[in-house]
């Protein structure tokens, strides 16, 4: 049976997302004008984690500080994240995916793949199929998407990264010399600045280079595993199944994908931020704890590593949560490697059972659940954006109104 994979890849997730809710609401879309989504501009770790195509004409990055991109835009708009309508988006449009395909995967939080391996008969057309995916998004959710279609997961998400938004691409392997050699060596999936930068030092410019180049020059510049793997795709040669995600996981995450990398641990510590306080009030809402933290990065090489730690107490304490996940980071990660994907989970749940408690547990912790428990309610009542965090970088948890 002959392969058919489907690459789903939301337009600026975070921005589209906060504009339908806006839009909703009655204000402005925010990708008509000038804006962001980043943290409050008084805190010295508040940075740029998405921006509209008017604000990237004003030469804003994602990554840098909102007080500079305030500097080169004073009449920017910002909205504050909002980790749980970016979940509700997601599930949102992915719901709409498994009702087309088999097997989804999820490759993050505003991507999967979709195989549509042997559905000929149900979906004669892919092409038509593709269009109507996008269309049934963009007119039910409020958001568009870009629909890559091809013959493995590597030419599927490559067809997406096409023109955007709101488009359908495809890139069968038969496309590949016209569609996909042409471009830099650096557009390939998974080839990052570094590796880009070494096969150009050795005049390999565009991926049809790379494709033609010699399997074994290619590995002395690279490596063996990348060098194998990038010469590979260079081809169009993918043979990485659609692993679809458990229905009921055994833990709860969050993670983002960044437009620019991040690079420096002050911005890996604001997202933390955001993802601790996430998913820390989504095991409240289910009165569960957990025993384990982990913290996840992905690299610009696309390859993922973990770190997790063990409490002999579980926890749903937000600030507990992310000072750990700070202490994990910095642990797993040397500040040098710029990161594309960060991830935070909380696993091995305790659900109530009794657990003996610790001698160092004092006033302050209580009074922490006590905060975070007043926080939930008010959010619950009047939304989330009535209340948000400060940076906790201060002894004391911060709340401040908006």
């Amino acid at each position: 049976m002959e392969r058919l994979i489907f690459h789903i890849d939301v337009n600026s997730a975070f921005l589209s997302w906060e504009s339908v809710k806006r839009l909703k609401n009655g204000q402005t879309d925010l990708r008509t004008v000038p804006s962001i989504v980043g943290g409050d501009p008084e805190s010295r770790v508040s940075v740029v984690t998405a921006k509209s195509i008017p604000a990237k004409k004003y030469g804003i990055i994602t990554g840098e500080p909102v007080s500079s991109a305030l500097r080169k835009c004073p009449e920017l708009v910002i909205a504050y994240p909002d980790f749980k309508l970016y979940s509700e988006c997601s599930h949102a449009f992915k719901a709409i995916c498994r009702e087309y395909a088999p097997a989804v995967e999820e490759f993050s939080i505003d991507e999967c793949f979709l195989d549509m391996s042997g559905t000929s008969r149900i979906y004669p057309d892919p092409l038509k199929t593709a269009y109507e995916i996008k269309d049934r998004i963009r007119d039910e959710l409020g958001f568009t998407v870009n629909v890559g279609i091809s013959r493995n997961k590597m030419l599927a998400k490559m067809a997406s990264d096409f023109e955007k938004p709101d488009k359908v691409h495809t890139l069968y392997p038969e496309e590949v010399p016209s569609k996909m050699w042409p471009l830099p060596v650096g557009d390939l999936l998974f080839c990052g600045k570094a590796s880009a930068d070494k096969l150009k030092s050795r005049r390999i410019f565009t991926i049809g280079d790379l494709a033609q180049a010699d399997l074994s020059a290619v590995q002395r510049i690279l490596g063996q595993k990348l060098g194998a793997q990038l010469h590979s795709y260079a081809n169009g040669i993918d043979d990485s199944p659609v692993n679809p995600e458990p229905e009921e996981p055994k833990g709860y995450s969050n993670e983002t994908t960044f437009e620019d990398d991040i690079v420096t641990y002050e911005q890996g510590e604001h997202v933390l931020l955001f993802l601790a306080d996430s998913v820390a009030s989504r095991v409240r809402k289910d009165n569960v704890k957990a025993y384990c933290i982990s913290v996840t990065i992905r690299g610009n090489d696309m390859k993922k590593h973990s770190h997790q730690i063990n409490l002999p107490n579980p926890t749903d304490i937000t600030r507990e949560i992310y000072d750990i996940s700070k202490k994990l980071l910095r642990e797993l990660w040397d500040g040098k490697k710029p990161l594309r994907l960060m991830g935070l989970a909380l696993t091995n749940l305790d659900r109530g059972q009794p657990r003996q408690l610790s001698i160092f547990d004092n006033g302050n912790r209580e009074k922490e659940q006590k905060a975070d428990k007043a926080v939930d309610e008010i959010r619950a009542k009047f939304g989330r954006d009535m209340i948000r965090r400060g940076s906790m970088m201060d002894e004391d948890v911060k709340i401040r109104r908006k």
